[in-house]
């Protein structure tokens, strides 16, 4: 695979630990992106501890839990179980906590002072965020980035885990599909990618559900004439009418019908003394292995297509779904009716999925509304205004402020909910035409609501 930029303090490193020249005594693995920092530890495993050792070479410590002088000593002093020690320290940022910590880094200073050959030390700083573009890191994780480095640079390693690209991401995922013998279109990549929003422990995750969709050979395809004939069956069977023959079957079958053993017969007919079944073929009738095969799709195709990744990928078809929002949002009818009707022609059910679309038009809404709210201006305050299972995708956090703010008033994204609740109303009444009803729903909220007079109704809770 060619290097890519996002990958290349990742790659600096596992050069570097692959050399006994080159290691050094310890690093530190700054950054929150769990997909490098994996990477990181599977070539510290793979090219540091044996596996028949890995019991008494690895220890993962949290210094919330225990101090650094153990985790020092623990480093210090040789094993008489493993020739090779391999610590992480997590919760680094418990160093850098309150007080002045003198004694805890005096300490850290003395070890690497005369480290133990047989001992590497990793720092891990996971609650640092390192975006993609520097000048758009945080200001309080770029104090505490250069923070570490001056405590810690002069004898570790600086491995910076910062977001990956997503060019760097798309090259990852055709050129991995690649060496795996499988073809990834670059639309379907860039689809994955840009649905995910660029992160890479997701991205993995679909990807290799993707390869083995693709490659997962279909199971033989059975001829829409045929009969498939059960136990007791005393059937006689036109010609030129494929037969599956099943368990104790007594059907004499003309010699020009094809046939299939299938359960008992596949196995009785290796030992005919053995045989309960009364099935006669007559003596023309040719044996199963010099009939021409049936007609079968077991094969894989090894490609991923974009249909592929709007069909397997969840956020693939939510993001269709914010693209209809972003339309209404904009008043844009004509296109808020074309994507209505792709989304309903990309779903398993049509419009019998039409409940789960609106049940998703209600969330982003409802997600609108506390946007605007809160006055969240910064996709990253989304997160603290937003619960846990009420958030959206990371790809949309920054639309869905931009289509929240299209709606001047609170009032007039509450009638928009108030709409999808009538339209959910219909659907569950059993319209004449579900399509009608969601059609005229996208008219509705796609309008300028009009200013009408309060007209009083029995839905009073509803109508506030």
């Amino acid at each position: 695979m060619p290097s890519l930029r996002s990958f290349a303090a990742t790659d600096r490193f596992i050069t570097e630990i692959a050399d006994p020249a080159t290691l050094r005594p310890g690093y530190v693995l700054i950054g929150d992106e769990i997909f490098l920092y994996d990477r990181c530890r599977k070539a510290v495993l793979s090219t540091l501890i044996p596996p028949d050792t890995r019991d008494f070479s690895l220890h993962d410590i949290d210094l919330a839990e225990t101090s650094i002088f153990e985790a020092l000593d623990r480093a210090q002093t040789p094993s008489l179980m493993a020739p090779f020690q391999v610590l992480f320290l997590r919760n680094l940022k418990t160093l850098y906590g309150r007080g002045s910590k003198k004694e805890e880094f005096a300490a850290i200073d003395a070890y690497f002072r005369s480290p133990n050959p047989s001992a590497l030390i990793l720092f891990v700083a996971d609650h640092l965020r390192i975006p993609t573009d520097l000048r758009k890191m945080d200001y309080q994780d770029k104090d505490r980035f250069e923070k570490i480095r001056e405590t810690l640079g002069d004898w570790c390693g600086i491995i910076e885990l910062a977001r990956v690209d997503e060019s760097d991401a798309i090259k990852w995922v055709t050129t991995t599909a690649e060496s795996r013998n499988v073809r990834f279109d670059p639309d379907a990549a860039r689809e994955l990618v840009d649905s995910l929003g660029a992160d890479m422990m997701l991205i993995a995750s679909e990807f290799e559900k993707l390869l083995l969709y693709v490659s997962a050979p279909a199971s033989a395809a059975i001829p829409n004439n045929a009969v498939i004939l059960s136990e007791a069956s005393q059937t006689t069977i036109p010609p030129q009418i494929p037969v599956i023959l099943s368990e104790a079957s007594q059907t004499t079958v003309p010699p020009q019908i094809p046939v299939i053993l299938s359960g008992a017969h596949s196995a009785q007919s290796k030992d005919p003394e053995e045989s309960n079944s009364t099935t006669t073929l007559p003596s023309s009738q040719p044996p199963l292995s010099t009939q021409a095969p049936l007609p079968s799709t077991a094969v894989a195709k090894n490609r991923v297509t974009l249909g592929d990744v709007e069909t397997m990928v969840l956020a693939a078809k939510q993001r269709s779904l914010y693209e209809l929002t972003d339309a209404i949002s904009a008043k844009d009818r004509p296109r808020a009716l074309l994507l209505l009707h792709g989304l309903l022609n990309a779903s398993d059910g049509g419009e019998d999925a039409a409940i789960g679309h609106l049940y998703m038009l209600a969330r982003t809404f409802r997600q609108m509304l506390i946007i605007s709210e809160k006055n969240v201006r910064d996709p990253r305050a989304i997160w603290q205004v937003l619960w846990q299972g009420f958030r959206m995708p990371p790809f949309a956090a920054e639309d869905l402020i931009k289509q929240a703010r299209r709606y001047k008033s609170r009032r007039e994204l509450t009638r928009a909910i108030r709409l999808v609740a009538r339209a959910d109303l219909e659907l569950r009444s059993s319209p004449a035409n579900k399509l009608l009803v969601l059609e005229r729903l996208i008219l509705d909220l796609s309008t300028e609501p009009k200013p009408t007079l309060y007209e009083p109704s029995h839905q009073f809770a509803m109508e506030l």
